[in-house]
This record gives structure tokens, sequence and C-alpha cells, in this order.
């Protein structure tokens, strides 16, 4: 079972250590989820890149559009990887941005809008790993219904295992998921937080209310509150000091 994290910081800390867990287990297609409002993925991904130290220039970091790509190019002037953006309309040129002796690849906020570059890439990449930090891959307006997105959601989407998911329903409650554990249910009671719910599978909406209407513990024993302070007020410090 895991902790709800104190910061952003911390959940950035707890989110590579599930990378590298998924990782030694073999796992090849990862991602990772901070689902909070006006967060900047720059400073994350900044704080997050630690994950891959050992990789140094056998890392590829691919950028949703040149603008970020470039930006990120100077702010880590030094690094030992390649920045590159994935880029839209060019899908016949995508195979000659994969090299040989690439290793293993993070994805920085892809949105749906490059799902066909994505997906030409990691036929590319093959069974090296990929790591997707919070991606927007699904949007019904432009992946599409129906058939077209149920065979993109097989070929890709389904293809990706969440290994660390963070998201506050309101502000009181939260989902969480840390890999190799469960997907975790909380709920603030007089100001400490309870895990109410562990689910081996991500709740629906529906599934949620139910957890929530109940109001105890599901499939689990330890039902003691959590004494930590207000996880997402913390968080929204530390946002704002990242904007300012």
């Amino acid at each position: 079972m895991s902790e709800l994290p104190n910061s952003l910081e911390d959940a950035i800390a707890q989110s590579r250590v599930a990378v590298q867990a998924a990782l030694a287990d073999g796992c090849t297609r990862l991602q990772v989820e901070f689902l909070f409002p006006e967060l900047k993925f720059m400073p994350v991904a900044e704080q997050f890149l630690p994950v891959f130290t050992d990789y140094d220039s056998r890392l590829k970091i691919f950028f949703a559009d040149a603008g970020a790509a470039a930006l990120a190019r100077r702010n880590w002037a030094d690094a030992p990887f390649q920045i590159l953006d994935i880029g839209t309309g060019r899908t016949a040129s995508l195979e000659t941005k994969i090299q040989p002796e690439d290793e293993i690849f993070l994805f920085i906020a892809p949105t749906s809008v490059e799902v066909p570059q994505v997906e030409k890439l990691c036929q590319v990449i093959g069974d090296r790993p990929i790591v997707f930090l919070n991606p927007r891959l699904e949007d019904s307006g432009i992946v599409g219904i129906g058939y077209a997105a149920r065979q993109i959601r097989l070929r890709l989407i389904d293809t990706i295992e969440c290994c660390y998911y963070l998201r506050p329903i309101d502000d009181q409650s939260a989902l969480s998921r840390s890999y190799p554990g469960q997907w975790e249910v909380w709920l603030e009671t007089g100001g400490e937080y309870q895990r109410i719910a562990e689910l081996p599978t991500k709740p629906s909406a529906d599934e949620l209310d139910l957890i929530f209407l109940k109001g105890q513990p599901q499939t689990i024993t330890d039902t003691a509150p959590v004494k930590k302070p207000n996880v997402f007020k913390s968080l929204q410090r530390f946002l704002k000091a990242l904007s300012s």
C-alpha cells in the first residue's frame, strides 16, 4: 500500500520509484499521470528525469511540438540525451528519429492530436521501454468513436501500463495508484486521509460513486486513518510556487 504524498515533489519521487519497479519487472510501456489543473509539465518533467540517470545518452525524449522541444533543449542544455518533437504531418520521416543505440524513450505530454505519430514511433521502437508522462491520448473529438477508436485503444492505449496515478476527485477525496500496488481511493475525514478502497483495476465514475456512498473500506482490513495534512492544499501551494 502506498501513502499519499505531501507535495507534488513527493509525488514525483513516488512516481520515479514506481517506474523503476515496473521497468525491473519487464514492463515496456508505462504511463505516469499527475492530474492537477494548470500543472506545468516542464518543471514536472525536470524533476522526473533522474529516473533515467543510468541511461545517459541512450535516453531519447519526445515532446509533442517543436516549440516545447526547443524550450527543453535550452533549459537542459548540458543534458546527455537527445530531445526531439513528435511532429505532425511527417509520418514518413518518423523512422529516422529512432536509432539502434536508443534504449529507452520518454514521451512528455503527448495528446490525441499526435496519436498517429506516437503509434508509428511505438512500432519502430518495438520492445524497448517507453514512458509516457502525463499523456492525453484519448479524445473522442479527435481520435474518433466507434470502430476506429476501439482499434486505436487496442493497438496503443490499452498496451500502456499506468504505473503511477494521482488525481484529486474533489477537496476531500482522491484516487491514486503506485506500481506494483493497486488502485486506492482516499477520503478526508476530520482532517485525516483514510484509504477507503483498494481495487485491482481503475474504478469508473460509477464505481467511485458507490464507494463514496458506502464510505467504508473495500477489500482491505487496515482502516486506521492516515494522519496527513491536506495533501491537495499542499500541492496547490507547491503549484503556485512553481508558476511564480
